[in-house]
């Protein structure tokens, strides 16, 4: 009597344990090094708190409607996500490939590069989460009134850092040397930072850059973050929550894409 082969199980996409493997390789790798992490990322954007909100502040006492150490403390807020998330990951995954070569341990494992790219996006996205409150919890020692709309700002940081965590992971996926981020930082991240509405309302721009900030995902998390602590909700911030949700899933898809391209031959 024929002896029939045992079925062959298979892998289905985004297994729960093989994210949740990467989470836990991160978690404890990151409490190695969580204490210069934790202060480049918050020192830098509460320094430009200081900076802005004193500086030009004893020149400009309101703008749009707030006091402006507010409106620079509720802006800086997506501009520490921004530092805390692209940044990482496009130099952490570009060292982790190409030179301490733990992705290619990992894939190893039963891993493949969606789930490793997606734990480390929600890795990343988690820790932003964290990083981008601080410059908000700074201002309310300089004038910012608590209100129970801060506790939805963790929520959106998460959302805008896992779109950033993508762009930066795709970006050190089709990069073949360090040097390449330097075009990225000036001539994408750059404009996107001054033209956020973060140190300005963008309605002072001109016409045509007022049009482009509109597609600007850092202008939309500056304008959720506001009119979560400021409680202005309007209909329009659910079309800019969407418009951060399908950044990064497209950014999701290409960060897939591009390292499937690099890691796999």
């Amino acid at each position: 009597m024929a002896v029939r082969a045992p079925a062959r199980t298979t892998l289905g996409r985004l297994e729960r344990p093989a994210i949740t493997g990467v989470l836990v390789r991160e978690i404890v790798n990151f409490s190695s090094y969580w204490r210069s992490s934790t202060f480049s990322s918050t020192v830098e954007p509460t320094i430009y708190l200081l900076a802005f909100g004193f500086g030009f502040g004893s020149l400009v006492s309101r703008v749009g409607g707030y006091d402006y150490v507010e409106f620079i403390g509720t802006g800086i807020v997506a501009t520490a996500v921004l530092f805390s998330s692209a940044f990482p990951a496009m130099f952490g995954t570009f060292v982790k490939y190409q030179f301490q070569r733990t992705y290619d341990a990992i894939l190893a494992a039963p891993v493949d590069t969606e789930e490793l790219v997606t734990a480390e996006a929600l890795w990343i996205s988690m820790r932003a989460s964290v990083f981008g409150c601080a410059p908000m919890i700074v201002a309310i020692f300089f004038g910012l009134d608590p209100s129970w709309g801060m506790f939805v700002v963790p929520f959106i940081a998460f959302i805008s850092g896992f779109g950033w965590a993508c762009f930066g992971i795709s970006v050190a996926g089709f990069a073949k040397s360090f040097e390449n981020f330097n075009y990225i930082v000036s001539a994408v991240l750059t404009p996107l930072f001054l033209v956020a509405g973060t140190f300005f309302p963008i309605d002072t721009l001109p016409q045509w850059a007022q049009v482009l900030a509109n597609f600007n995902p850092l202008y939309q998390s500056v304008e959720l973050v506001r009119s979560a602590v400021f409680g202005t909700w309007e209909w329009a911030d659910l079309l800019r929550l969407a418009g951060l949700v399908g950044f990064g899933l497209l950014l999701w898809r290409i960060a897939i894409h591009a390292m499937t391209r690099k890691l796999i031959d």
